[in-house]
């Protein structure tokens, strides 16, 4: 046997937060490959431009990425005090002012118009809950105080909730509301309030489902969405079909039959369902790697945070992208019903790219000034263990990429 010192292969990065970036810089260039091909007819139908939707999910990459650069290079600690509220406060307003002069479209008033600047104010909440419910657990956990549901941040997420349900929207209410009781859950409630959460969650699920006819026509279209496919279930049969005539290699970029409006949505919820057609099943365990791979650092990230508010904001950024993409995954497969929510870097949809870029850099953030020996309840590390962290990981000290 050689004597000789086995090479290893070099690292693709030297941190997490390093991973995380690249990651989503790959998630985006191959959604945006796909938007351009999933919207191209129907830009050029609507608009007579088949580069209209494409042009417009580039400009929100530029806010979206100069959002992620500012937000990764501030001190996420910085941002957990008094201007927070006002953020608060900002985006219930936001919320609040959808119902009286918001933009009405496909059955739901959901936008805010402002000149030609659009945007979608229940994205921004997605953020702002994940920053508020973390900034109150962060210093729970630090002071080592027990966790309990009956408190401010969680009655807030759901005055948020509400609004956005009355819209009505209510997978992206539904999206608000569990990511802060997922965070909730990691943090540590006692198992009495998670067994009575779990009962009031699957007795409002049945409530909201059955309160509106539509949603309850969605369920049944669900469970049997070939006997409504002229229906409410054509679009998962349609997305099926897409998914399944995709094979192994799929039908090549721009070949796929279902963006000439067979598939509605083709762009934004059901992006995924395109991208299987003309990548076949290669693209999408790509894309499914790349979501696990981003799970796993987030969660490295996490368990490195050198406080609470680090640890759960990590928490919240994970939960917010890898859970959002499992939900649209499962939609689009038909193994949950059509709730709406889309699919991070993916989905076409500006307000959403920009809020996931500046997700991230919260994450980048956090991983930034991650430390050795991790977070800890009660055992918060002291700001001067924090405060000279370095580039590039060190055994037995504390990193900064």
């Amino acid at each position: 046997m050689s004597n000789k010192k086995i090479q290893k292969f070099p690292k693709l990065w030297v941190s997490p937060a390093e991973a995380v970036f690249f990651i989503a810089g790959i998630l985006f260039l191959l959604g945006t490959v796909n938007i351009f091909s999933a919207s191209f007819v129907l830009g050029g139908q609507l608009f007579q431009d088949g580069y209209f939707f494409v042009t417009r999910h580039l400009v929100s990459f530029g806010i979206g990425f100069v959002a992620l650069l500012v937000v990764a290079v501030i001190d996420y600690r910085k941002i957990s005090r008094g201007w927070l509220v006002l953020a608060l406060i900002a985006a219930i307003g936001l919320l609040i002012a959808v119902h009286f002069g918001g933009e009405y479209a496909n059955g739901a008033r959901r936008w805010l118009k402002i000149g030609s600047f659009q945007f979608q104010p229940s994205e921004i909440a997605k953020l702002i809950t994940i920053m508020v419910t973390a900034a109150y657990l962060g210093v729970q956990l630090d002071r080592g105080h027990p966790i309990s549901l009956n408190s401010w941040p969680l009655g807030v997420t759901l005055v948020m909730g509400v609004l956005v349900l009355k819209q009505p929207d209510m997978g992206t209410a539904a999206v608000i509301v569990g990511l802060s009781l997922v965070m909730y859950i990691l943090a540590g409630i006692p198992k009495q309030e998670l067994t009575l959460l779990g009962i009031t969650a699957v007795g409002m699920t049945i409530y909201l489902v059955y309160a509106a006819a539509y949603r309850a026509e969605r369920i049944w279209a669900w469970l049997d969405p070939w006997a409504y496919q002229q229906t409410s279930g054509y679009q998962t049969v349609q997305s099926l079909l897409a998914i399944g005539s995709g094979g192994l290699f799929g039908s090549g970029l721009g070949m796929g039959a279902s963006k000439f409006h067979y598939l509605p949505e083709a762009h934004t919820d059901f992006a995924f369902a395109v991208l299987c057609q003309e990548m076949g099943f290669v693209g999408a365990g790509l894309i499914l790697m790349l979501l696990g791979a981003m799970a796993w650092y987030g969660l490295q990230i996490a368990r490195r945070a050198p406080d609470g508010y680090g640890f759960m904001l990590a928490v919240g950024v994970t939960t917010l992208v890898v859970g959002q993409a499992v939900g649209n995954i499962a939609m689009v497969s038909g193994v949950v019903p059509v709730t709406g929510v889309p699919l991070p870097f993916i989905s076409f949809g500006g307000t959403s790219l920009i809020v996931n870029f500046a997700a991230i850099g919260l994450l980048i953030s956090v991983g930034r000034r991650t430390c050795a020996k991790g977070f800890q309840p009660g055992q918060a590390n002291p700001p001067s263990n924090r405060s000279k962290l370095k580039l590039v990981k060190k055994e037995g000290r504390p990193t900064r990429a």
